[in-house]
């Protein structure tokens, strides 16, 4: 069920989209049933009416019913003007006229209410969702959970290395998954975090072994040697060398993999290029409902950090 409300974007090229938009007698079918369609905005006019192409057609978006919490004043306006060669959901309103000059009127704050509706009702703790970066902050990370609705990671949630800036983890427009922590209904909140779906120490441990090169970040440098961070649910502690800073990205050499301490030794062997985005993300678990996550290795006499979905 909640396939129909995903992230915006992603039924823009369904087929069951383009068929609704491609006449009249589809749109007309849609704005029978309710159904929520996307297209493409090509403009916001003075009135900060958005005028969005749909199949051979356009169609109008109101100001009013361009975003949720326009009309409460809750919603600044840079959520419509920055709607402007993106796609946007919508519901039919109306379809008037003839060919090849009908006047369609689309609601975007229609489909974001049954969007908000059924992600209050339906969604759990632990339940894994689909999300698309829409902003990134110092403090986090902004996304889409449905049909344009937003809500935020915080930079300590996105993985268990420290990053300084959620830039490092995540680009705008990215298609991620996320976990729900917990749900607000009476404010239309969806709380989430992400580091959980991206593995334990064991599992990340699991792609390396002793005698292996690899790259990796530095996260932290202490007088006792610099923190690397091998992915982003696992770092190792390398050797102190002089000249490294955070941030800058190095080849090292694995020494010890420890499972019993959750630790990794390593060395520095050299400085490398930057990158010009950040390395795709492996996620270990993809779907389901999480009910406990420990990151720790069973062996390990450290607890580690912990979640419990619904505690």
């Amino acid at each position: 069920m909640l396939d129909r409300y995903l992230p915006e974007g992603r039924r823009l090229s369904a087929p069951d989209n383009l068929a609704a938009c491609a006449s009249k007698g589809g749109l007309l079918a849609a704005r029978d049933r309710g159904a929520i369609l996307e297209g493409r905005v090509l403009l916001c006019d003075a009135n900060h009416d958005l005028i969005v192409r749909l199949g051979p057609y356009t169609g109008r978006i109101p100001r009013d019913q361009a975003a949720l919490g326009i009309s409460e004043g809750t919603t600044r306006e840079i959520a419509i003007l920055s709607r402007v060669g993106k796609p946007v959901c919508f519901t039919v309103e109306s379809v008037e006229g003839e060919e090849p000059d009908l006047r369609i009127v689309l609601s975007r704050r229609r489909a974001q209410l049954q969007a908000q509706e059924a992600l209050m009702e339906r969604l759990r703790p632990g339940m894994v969702i689909p999300a698309t970066v829409t902003h990134l902050e110092p403090f986090g990370a902004f996304v889409d959970i449905g049909c344009g609705l937003v809500s935020m990671i915080g930079i300590e949630r996105i993985s268990v290395s420290r990053i300084p800036h959620p830039g490092c983890r995540f680009t705008v427009g990215q298609e991620i998954l996320t976990a729900v922590l917990d749900t607000e209904p009476e404010l239309g909140r969806v709380k989430l975090t992400h580091r959980e779906l991206l593995g334990t120490w064991q599992e990340n441990a699991a792609r390396l072994s002793p005698g292996m090169t690899v790259s990796g970040y530095v996260r932290g440098i202490k007088d006792y040697g610099a923190f690397i961070e091998l992915f982003p649910n696992l770092s190792g502690l390398a050797e102190p060398r002089a000249a490294l800073q955070e941030g800058d990205r190095v080849s090292v050499y694995l020494k010890a993999v420890l499972p019993e301490r959750m630790k990794i030794k390593l060395l520095v062997i050299d400085r490398l290029p930057a990158e010009p985005a950040p390395p795709p993300l492996t996620y270990y678990i993809t779907g389901g409902t999480l009910t406990r996550w420990r990151y720790a290795p069973e062996c390990c006499a450290k607890l580690g950090m912990e979640t419990v979905f619904g505690g």
